[in-house]
């Protein structure tokens, strides 16, 4: 089986690169283990984050860091014997989450968010799935009134970045999502949209690369191998031959990369979801974020699915329900969750690199190779985007916007 172009991982991000390579006339054979959407792209939390101008950084307020230390915040917990392993990581994170460091992450960043929701646009009605898409924004809620003036004051400041907002106090609110309570106010993010299932979403995008002449194959990308001037990995239907080579996989990435050479930073960020019931005549209108306690709830068709924050621990690290525990314990005070409707909590892994943006772009060492991984939190959000921009500089077409800031060569 011969490509122009292989592409490791069936991730939202390998789908949209396999797409975007597609468009621009290449053959492409897009490689899983699984099926499409079965990984991180599964369990997220449903937003295309067009809001998140500012990237997710590492707390330097002292007094957040001591409550951090004690490791009883439902937002973070990490598993005592692993932090020393991660502690290098997590320095370079909080150097590079300083104001001014932050403020550049923030910029190289806005190219790529304030795309995000054209080109799910674009391709969700291709791909017939724009049923799964809901133009509601999210809701970003607070409990203690002192937080939200703060939070309300950041966002008046984010107006240079043309988002719209609504302010809303503990009664309009209350208009909005009828059954949350204990609040005192929130913010409306209006620019971003949420999806009712993530993983049936790519899956249906997988579909369309598929329908257009795609090739979607179960294989192990860690059989990738350099063959002559081109690229091998096997496949269950056969060897897979390409002239080049995308690494898409993203938690999984470093077991592609690392095999090769580079020494790419690539962390994981861990965090669960779980299904719940509705208590009857209760309904959740829209997704909606505990700023302060660090969770999300969305509607999904399978029902409320609440999302925690980051667990730093080993990648291959039994599943902890400790931090969904204190989620849902706060989260049953403010909404009437019924009954668990998942047997397990499912865990997810996020691909994260300590400067807050992704790697995009050609390996340096080796002809035909490159990457589009470490998304962290907008992998879901960022998917179609990163893959125009990766295909545009794969097949020398004029790139939207300076891939630079993004280059693999940054670590070294």
């Amino acid at each position: 089986m011969d490509c122009d172009t292989l592409v490791l991982g069936a991730g939202i991000v390998g789908v949209c690169t396999a797409l975007h390579l597609q468009a621009a006339g290449q053959r492409v054979v897009l490689l899983d283990r699984d099926e499409p959407g079965r990984g991180t792209s599964h369990g997220n939390a449903g937003l295309i984050e067009r809001s998140s101008i500012i990237p997710y950084a590492f707390p330097r307020d002292w007094s957040r860091l001591l409550r951090y230390g004690l490791n009883r915040q439902s937002a973070m917990r990490f598993s005592p014997i692993f932090l020393p392993r991660l502690a290098p990581w997590l320095l370079e994170y909080w150097r590079q989450s300083s104001p001014v460091n932050l403020a550049g992450a923030s910029r190289d960043m806005q190219p790529l968010i304030e795309r995000c929701v054209s080109e799910h646009d674009a391709l969700a009605q291709a791909a017939g799935m724009t049923g799964l898409i809901q133009a509601k924004g999210w809701i970003e809620f607070y409990r203690d009134q002192a937080q939200f003036d703060i939070a309300a004051a950041d966002a008046r400041s984010h107006e240079q970045y043309g988002l719209r907002y609504e302010i809303l106090d503990a009664v309009q609110l209350r208009k909005r999502e009828p059954h949350l309570s204990s609040v005192v106010g929130g913010i409306h993010w209006l620019d971003p949209k949420s999806v009712s299932d993530p993983g049936a979403l790519v899956r249906g995008y997988a579909d369309l690369f598929v329908q257009r002449g795609g090739l979607s194959l179960r294989g192990d990308a860690r059989s990738l191998r350099q063959h002559a001037d081109a690229w091998q990995a096997d496949s269950v239907e056969g060897v897979v031959n390409a002239q080049q080579v995308v690494v898409a996989l993203g938690p999984q990435s470093a077991e592609v990369f690392s095999g090769l050479g580079y020494r790419i930073p690539l962390a994981i960020k861990r965090g669960y979801h779980m299904h719940y019931a509705s208590q009857p005549g209760a309904k959740l209108e829209h997704s909606v974020i505990d700023a302060q306690a660090g969770y999300v709830l969305a509607p999904m068709a399978r029902g409320i699915r609440l999302t925690t924050g980051v667990e730093f621990a080993a990648t291959d690290a039994a599943p902890n329900e400790i931090q969904l525990r204190r989620c849902e314990a706060i989260a049953r005070r403010l909404y009437p969750l019924g009954e668990r409707l998942d047997a397990e909590p499912w865990l997810g892994r996020r691909p994260c690199l300590p400067d807050m943006r992704p790697v995009i772009g050609p390996a340096r060492r080796h002809k035909g190779l490159w990457f589009n991984f470490g998304h962290a939190h907008h992998g879901l959000t960022l998917g179609p985007v990163t893959g125009r921009l990766l295909a545009q500089m794969m097949t020398g077409a004029a790139t939207f916007t300076d891939p630079a800031p993004y280059s693999p060569d940054r670590f070294h």
